[in-house]
């Protein structure tokens, strides 16, 4: 039973990890397509509400049971990663414009379900039984 426990927490890690570099990675794209300076900081000033809204998702739907499954632990991060993101970037006076919620959409759903996908697809590869 150790084992799989560790397997567990392996992966809730992994997938922690994963969600909050590429939320970074999302907050210095966006940072560098406008041009913005203060690279480092910045990024975690723009990162913040959509970690926070990341963590949020996490505790609700309690995405360590299955931290890599696309429904409903991808889906909840994605979506609670937005709309918390975007309802404490409007709380804090920071702009929220439907341009940017929908960029927002698009490229997290890309990041944060896209990795996800992969592995489920690499899951399914792997467990498939040979045909014969």
């Amino acid at each position: 039973m150790p084992a799989a426990k560790t397997a567990v927490s392996r992966s809730t890690l992994v997938s922690a990890v994963a969600d909050v570099v590429l939320i970074l990675i999302f907050a210095a794209i966006g940072r560098d397509a406008h041009q913005r300076p203060d690279v480092i900081i910045g990024v975690f000033a723009t990162a913040w509400p959509f970690l926070a809204g990341a963590a949020v998702a996490w505790l609700v739907v309690r995405v360590w049971r299955a931290p890599f499954s696309l429904w409903p632990a991808g889906v909840a991060v994605w979506i609670g990663t937005v709309a918390v993101g975007m309802i404490l970037r409007a709380i804090t006076g920071q702009v929220v414009v439907i341009a940017f919620i929908i960029v927002a959409l698009i490229s997290l759903a890309t990041l944060l379900l896209g990795y996800r996908a992969v592995i489920a697809l690499g899951v399914r590869f792997r467990t498939r039984t040979p045909r014969g």
